[in-house]
């Protein structure tokens, strides 16, 4: 029997604005708009959706706001079966919200204000160690304070936990603070950012990739969207392809690949085939518009991964 991971996200929940739209309006132009969708998000909060879909047990460590977020945010997590004890409301915080744009080609652009996201300290990480000591994996992003994801990774190393950390939205790094990190997956644009270096193929993403490792984290996957990923250690580097797919909307696709692969990677499948699952997992929250509504539970999931297989 498959083991059943568990899995911490220590992490960000915002509230997603989504508007599809033919075209960006120009500055000081109102357009309108084709449709809109409002639904719960965050990278934090998507990632734990995504590895609860895949079957993982999953505890969530976040803040919220005092607004009418805050405890739908709260209840979204009970209904989607994610512990949420350690999910705490914040008076006179505005809970986390991220307005989204997405042209028809399924290309989006993202503003977030992290509101009580970012009032997520090592304080909290703390309050909730004995549930954390009992995890297979934590997950973190940036969408919480730094020092929150430094003293995260610190603890993890600490007690023996796999640990990994989605570097999105992208922010200079202090990377002795990530020494030791089990894995640092940032995609192309995140990964150029953080490193200085231009990232516009895969022998770009390999030396961006280098410099991570360099700095003393020991494997990094850069996600590079429908080119598929790029897995790379100190023992070498190898590009995974994408799946085909057809796109309709890419947002939180970069969090379905983090959540389905903790998940993928705590059953016991070997690094390599972990990825290629959490390819073909991202590709398909793709097809779907939103974030958590687009991703695909592990039976949906395993009969696509069956049909491609024999293919």
């Amino acid at each position: 029997m498959t083991k059943r991971p568990r899995i911490a996200v220590v992490g960000s929940a915002n509230i997603d604005l989504t508007t599809f739209t033919a075209r960006f309006p120009k500055p000081g132009e109102t357009i309108f708009g084709d449709s809109f969708l409002l639904g719960f998000g965050g990278k934090g909060a998507n990632q734990a959706v995504a590895s609860k879909l895949c079957g993982a047990e999953v505890f969530m460590v976040a803040r919220v706001g005092s607004d009418l977020f805050g405890p739908a945010t709260i209840e979204n997590f009970k209904k989607q079966g994610i512990d949420a004890t350690h999910v705490k409301q914040l008076e006179g915080v505005s809970s986390g919200v991220a307005p989204i744009f997405v042209e028809p080609s399924g290309q989006n652009r993202i503003f977030v204000v992290k509101g009580a996201n970012d009032k997520l300290m090592p304080a909290d990480v703390d309050a909730a160690a004995d549930l954390l000591r009992t995890v297979d994996c934590m997950v973190l992003q940036f969408e919480i304070p730094l020092e929150t994801v430094y003293y995260s990774v610190r603890f993890a190393r600490e007690n023996g936990i796999r640990c990994i950390v989605n570097p999105a939205p992208a922010q200079p790094v202090d990377t002795e603070a990530l020494a030791g990190l089990d894995y640092f997956v940032p995609n192309e644009s995140e990964a150029e950012t953080i490193s200085g270096l231009p990232v516009r193929n895969l022998d770009d993403a390999k030396k961006c990739a280098e410099t991570f490792l360099s700095g003393g984290v020991k494997r990094v996957i850069v996600t590079l969207g429908a080119n598929g990923s790029l897995l790379a250690s100190r023992e070498g580097m190898e590009h995974i392809p994408a799946f085909a797919v057809k796109s309709i909307d890419s947002t939180g696709a970069g969090d379905a690949f983090i959540g389905s692969f903790a998940v993928f990677l705590g059953e016991g499948l070997a690094e390599r085939e972990a990825v290629r699952r959490a390819n073909l997992y991202a590709g398909l929250s793709t097809t779907g518009a939103g974030t958590q509504k687009s991703f695909y539970d592990r039976a949906r999931f395993d009969a696509e991964w069956a049909a491609r297989e024999q293919t």
